[in-house]
Protein backbone atom coordinates (compact mmCIF):
# COMPACT_ATOMS: atom_id res chain seq x y z
CA UNK A 1 0.00 0.00 0.00
CA UNK A 2 0.91 3.81 -0.67
CA UNK A 3 -0.06 6.74 0.68
CA UNK A 4 0.55 9.53 -1.80
CA UNK A 5 0.33 13.21 -2.39
CA UNK A 6 -0.46 14.80 -5.63
CA UNK A 7 0.13 18.68 -6.47
CA UNK A 8 -2.23 20.55 -9.30
CA UNK A 9 -0.84 23.67 -10.87
CA UNK A 10 -3.89 24.58 -11.95
CA UNK A 11 -5.58 24.32 -8.41
CA UNK A 12 -2.54 25.48 -6.70
CA UNK A 13 -3.70 22.84 -4.19
CA UNK A 14 -2.81 19.01 -3.33
CA UNK A 15 -3.90 15.66 -2.80
CA UNK A 16 -3.72 13.00 -0.28
CA UNK A 17 -5.14 9.60 -1.17
CA UNK A 18 -4.24 5.60 -0.75
CA UNK A 19 -3.76 2.92 -3.11
CA UNK A 20 -2.09 -0.47 -3.71
CA UNK A 21 -1.33 0.72 -7.48
CA UNK A 22 -0.13 4.23 -7.91
CA UNK A 23 0.81 4.21 -11.24
CA UNK A 24 -3.09 3.20 -12.01
CA UNK A 25 -4.57 5.56 -9.00
CA UNK A 26 -2.46 8.54 -10.83
CA UNK A 27 -4.05 7.79 -14.48
CA UNK A 28 -7.07 7.99 -13.06
CA UNK A 29 -6.72 11.25 -11.43
CA UNK A 30 -5.58 12.90 -14.67
CA UNK A 31 -8.20 11.25 -16.78
CA UNK A 32 -11.26 12.81 -14.29
CA UNK A 33 -12.24 9.38 -13.37
CA UNK A 34 -12.36 10.79 -9.68
CA UNK A 35 -14.53 13.74 -7.84
CA UNK A 36 -12.81 15.37 -5.57
CA UNK A 37 -9.73 15.89 -8.25
CA UNK A 38 -11.50 16.14 -11.74
CA UNK A 39 -11.21 19.83 -12.08
CA UNK A 40 -7.23 20.04 -11.06
CA UNK A 41 -5.96 17.76 -14.53
CA UNK A 42 -2.83 17.77 -14.52
CA UNK A 43 -1.83 16.41 -11.40
CA UNK A 44 1.79 15.78 -10.48
CA UNK A 45 2.98 13.15 -8.05
CA UNK A 46 4.75 14.72 -5.23
CA UNK A 47 5.24 12.06 -2.52
CA UNK A 48 4.33 8.44 -2.14
CA UNK A 49 5.18 6.29 1.13
CA UNK A 50 4.81 2.65 1.06
CA UNK A 51 3.33 1.15 4.19
CA UNK A 52 2.74 -2.32 5.14
CA UNK A 53 -0.66 -2.78 5.57
CA UNK A 54 -4.47 -0.68 4.46
CA UNK A 55 -4.52 0.36 7.93
CA UNK A 56 -1.10 2.10 8.34
CA UNK A 57 -2.10 3.93 5.11
CA UNK A 58 -5.32 5.06 6.60
CA UNK A 59 -3.69 6.15 9.97
CA UNK A 60 -0.65 8.13 7.49
CA UNK A 61 -3.37 9.64 5.41
CA UNK A 62 -5.02 11.20 8.48
CA UNK A 63 -1.93 12.23 9.54
CA UNK A 64 -1.32 14.33 6.57
CA UNK A 65 -4.50 15.53 6.13
CA UNK A 66 -4.70 16.84 9.63
CA UNK A 67 -1.04 18.34 9.50
CA UNK A 68 -1.43 19.66 5.43
CA UNK A 69 -0.18 17.76 2.38
CA UNK A 70 2.07 20.97 1.83
CA UNK A 71 3.01 21.98 5.51
CA UNK A 72 3.84 17.77 5.89
CA UNK A 73 6.30 17.68 2.53
CA UNK A 74 7.96 21.08 3.76
CA UNK A 75 8.41 19.95 7.23
CA UNK A 76 9.25 16.28 6.51
CA UNK A 77 11.01 16.55 3.81
CA UNK A 78 12.55 19.95 2.67
CA UNK A 79 10.82 20.60 -0.19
Amino acid sequence: MFVYILYSEKRSGYYVGQTADIEKRLKRHNHGFVPSTKGGTLWKLVLQIEVSSRSEAIVLERQIKKRGAKRYVDDHFGV
